[in-house]
């Protein structure tokens, strides 16, 4: 097949993070399967319009706001007779190709926006996301969709797609498991890590609020914070961390390298993810695949990715419940150690051969 590939961002964007993974590992795996993959995906600063990587192509046009329109100009001019096959990638914002094209168009959601517009957005673009997004998700009602999680089926359903026409595949991660997470080298002391982007839907504050509760019971516990602040909110996170009573028991890392993530995956005794929603929980996945499990919030695609009390802890949206719930893991070792077994040993079916398994059957139901 001819497949074109319709998305904002690829992996090499600064806002890049996990459906991107998802997406080029399904794409590397359509093409040593012998299909053709072009992405149409919008330009950053720096970037070359185009890129050849795992035998697939990316094709960048336009940036964050106009790749849309400059999508359709592209496929009219370019595309117009070439795929079999488009794939429409939501993430924010839909590409509409159901409108201009006569062939099988599949939608893709990670998840809906809904409440996100109000933390990613400033007003009043936050309360026009909010109010359209159930307006434009009307016109693509009837099309065949892929979702990576129920949440974000059940999601679905509720602004009128059809349960049955949405096929839910599994993601992936790109870390190979542990051998034995009974003897991965943890840190000498208890230490949670908060991993990922610094930015306000992920609510890394209440992270560090929850680390501060915890210690009550924890004296010991420490708290690393890692990934890229993002304006504002990093700047607030960043005086919340320098105003803490703990402040000695809290490192900042930053920016991390895949070696850095991996050592820090492995050396923590729990990561908190506490997102406003979420498509999967990528991250979880992968700490889990490192000996490693989490506490997080009863969100949308956390509370798909967490089986709770079983292979992590997933609890209400707020500071102090998180805490409990990392004190909870943390104070019983021989819990822990079922927990972390548990977590570990979920985390070695979810491989992207798989995803790509449920992804070529969605794929067929259609062409």
């Amino acid at each position: 097949m001819k497949i074109l590939w319709l998305t904002w961002k690829d992996r090499e964007h600064p806002q890049a993070g996990g459906a991107e993974v998802v997406n080029e590992q399904l794409a590397a795996h359509l093409a040593a399967a012998g299909h053709e993959v072009k992405f149409v995906v919008g330009g950053f600063a720096g970037a070359v319009p185009t890129a050849h990587r795992q035998a697939f192509n990316i094709i960048r046009l336009g940036n964050r706001y106009t790749v849309y329109l400059a999508a359709w100009r592209y496929y009219r001019r370019h595309l117009k007779d070439w795929p079999d096959i488009i794939i429409d990638e939501v993430n924010t914002v839909p590409f509409f190709a159901r409108f201009y094209t006569r062939g099988p168009v599949v939608m893709f959601f990670h998840m809906l926006c809904r409440e996100i517009w109000f933390y990613q957005m400033v007003f009043p673009l936050s309360l026009i996301g909010y109010l359209a997004e159930p307006l434009y998700l009307r016109l693509l009602r009837g099309l065949p969709v892929i979702a990576v999680s129920e949440s974000t089926r059940r999601d679905l359903v509720r602004h009128g797609f059809r349960k049955d026409g949405i096929s839910v595949i599994s993601e992936g991660i790109e870390l190979e498991p542990i051998a034995d997470p009974s003897r991965v080298a943890k840190a000498p002391e208890l230490t949670v890590a908060a991993f990922g982007a610094i930015r306000s839907m992920k609510r890394t504050l209440h992270q560090l609020r929850a680390f501060e509760l915890a210690k009550r019971d924890l004296p010991g516990l420490k708290l690393v914070i890692a990934g890229a602040p993002e304006g504002r909110y990093g700047r607030r996170v960043a005086r919340a961390v320098a105003r803490s009573p703990y402040r000695p028991d809290i490192t900042v890392s930053g920016r991390v390298t895949e070696e850095q993530k991996l050592e820090l995956l492995r050396s923590s005794h729990a990561i908190l993810v506490t997102a406003v929603k979420e498509g999967w929980g990528l991250t979880v996945t992968e700490a889990a695949s490192q000996g490693t499990p989490a506490v997080v919030y009863d969100v949308d695609g956390l509370r798909d990715s967490v089986r709770s009390g079983v292979t992590g802890l997933v609890t209400p949206a707020t500071p102090a419940a998180l805490a409990a719930g990392l004190v909870t893991l943390l104070r019983d070792p021989a819990y822990y150690t079922r927990v972390q077994t548990a977590a570990w040993e979920w985390s070695r079916e979810i491989t992207f051969d798989q995803c790509y398994s449920d992804f070529m059957k969605a794929i067929a139901n259609v062409v």
